[in-house]
């Protein structure tokens, strides 16, 4: 049985109303586990909005509200698993752990159970998060990119955890003398550049190339007051598309649609609400192209289930070897 430990958020950045940044320290006398880039642990927090399993007039599995007699939300612990964004040697510096977290929307619109309470949290107020003292996950580079010259990291969202924290320590690495021959390239797509995490710090990391580091960040919904010429526009998995000569997602499912007669409007609907894809200004796309060779290239994600599947269909497409985090660990232990 894993031993659970008390922790306290330490600080909390918001970047939108549904994704933030905090940092949770143990309690005194108490340190975390040793880690590697790209693991995850088990969070918990006490008072978060229970749900009940239930079904709806057409049989279909629903979560609604657990409500006591009175109607009266139930309230209780919830526990979840994270993907660590901070860098191992940060937490053996600093003692904290970092995380970048989505507020999650479940039917009706409901915030999901711990997502709801993560972002009622208040340092030094309502700041109390509960651990589990092991930290494990094989979603890392000497698991899942071994042997392979040039690692792809496609991430959407806040699937940009577990690279940012590999980054964050290969560069601190090679820093100190230990650097790799081993071409890194993310991609990093969200709605906004606002939502962005990590942005200035990775353009900073690649700047002053202590790693072969290539980063790419786009927005899928660019400003319409000016959109900032170093980022690119669209869907990251366009993005993705764009880059090893595949058409846009929506345009593939178009012609799926047009081939089986099946959906055509929808798709029509779907591709022109869709921002084609670019890349950030100034970007050498011959020289990118390169590094992406496939015999040499593992493509590792993370992010939302169906930005996944659409990057394994790239992979596929392409015959690039694929990787990608496995998000059924919701942890209840």
């Amino acid at each position: 049985m894993v031993e659970r430990k008390t922790g306290f958020a330490v600080s909390w950045h918001a970047l939108s109303p549904i994704l933030g940044i905090f940092r949770v320290r143990p309690a005194a006398g108490s340190r975390f586990p040793d880690y590697e880039a790209g693991q995850y642990i088990a969070l918990r927090r006490e008072d978060c909005a229970l749900t009940r399993k239930g079904t709806d007039d057409a049989g279909r599995v629903r979560y609604v509200p657990d409500l006591d007699p009175s109607g009266v939300q139930r309230r209780g612990p919830v526990s979840h698993a994270y993907s660590i964004s901070s860098a191992p040697y940060q937490t053996r510096q600093e003692g904290f752990l970092e995380f970048y977290v989505v507020r999650e929307t479940v039917e009706e619109g409901r915030a999901g159970r711990l997502t709801e309470s993560l972002f009622r949290i208040e340092p030094g107020k309502d700041d109390e998060v509960i651990y589990f003292d092991r930290i494990t996950g094989d979603f890392t580079l000497a698991k899942r990119a071994a042997g392979f010259p040039h690692v792809l990291m496609v991430a959407s969202g806040s699937g940009l955890a577990p690279f940012v924290s590999m980054l964050k320590q290969l560069d601190s690495e090679a820093g100190q003398g230990r650097r790799d021959a081993t071409r890194y390239t993310l991609l990093h797509g969200n709605r906004t550049a606002e939502e962005l995490a990590y942005h200035r710090e990775l353009e900073t990391i690649a700047a002053e190339g202590r790693l072969d580091f290539t980063y790419l960040a786009t927005v899928s919904r660019p400003s319409r007051s000016g959109h900032d010429p170093s980022l690119g526009r669209g869907r990251v998995g366009n993005l993705l598309r764009l880059l090893v000569g595949l058409p846009m997602k929506e345009e593939e499912d178009l012609a799926a649609a047009e081939a089986s007669g099946n959906g055509v409007e929808a798709a029509r609907t779907a591709l022109g609400k869709a921002v084609r894809p670019t890349v950030p200004a100034g970007t050498p796309l011959d020289a990118v192209r390169e590094r992406m060779a496939p015999a040499g290239t593992v493509l590792m994600t993370c992010g939302n289930p169906s930005a996944m599947s659409d990057v394994e269909r790239v992979a596929e497409a392409r015959g690039i070897r694929f990787e990608k985090e496995d998000w059924k660990k919701t942890v209840s232990p």
